[in-house]
């Protein structure tokens, strides 16, 4: 499993111009499945997604995690994680797992997040999505299990 975490100071996800997710401070978590992926990795990485401390504690540093800062979490799926470009100029997505074995996955993975205590909220999985991310630091972290 691949995710792309964005800190943010709000972000919203819509589908056919209707909001299905909202969230105030917190992460939005880009998450893609590959082949041989299971409950571990998904397990693994809701719980380093919940104590990774990218938040700014009194001091000023990045010394708070989610759950310090009781944020939320927005997550969307998003198969192109695992696009291959190395060759010509059209991405093969062939590193991508079949739907029927990544959306299981990352309903999981949310549910694991939300068992910590972080309140998730999700996109459309498959759908057509527009994400309104609003950065905050800019915070981009790249997490792979």
């Amino acid at each position: 499993m691949r995710i792309v975490l964005q800190r943010v100071s709000r972000a919203a996800v819509s589908v056919g111009g209707e909001t299905v997710g909202t969230i105030g401070p917190g992460v939005v978590i880009l998450v893609g499945v590959t082949h041989g992926d299971a409950q571990e990795q998904a397990e693994w990485l809701a719980h380093k997604v919940a104590g990774l401390r990218i938040f700014e504690d009194t001091a000023g540093r990045m010394n708070a995690s989610l759950l310090d800062v009781e944020g939320a979490a927005l997550v969307v799926s998003q198969f192109t994680l695992y696009a291959d470009s190395r060759k010509g100029r059209r991405p093969s997505y062939t590193d991508a797992a079949l739907p029927e074995v990544a959306e299981p996955l990352i309903e999981h993975f949310a549910q694991t997040l939300a068992s910590t205590g972080v309140p998730v909220q999700r996109g459309v999985f498959g759908a057509h999505m527009q994400v309104d991310i609003h950065n905050d630091g800019p915070v981009t972290i790249i997490l792979e299990r």
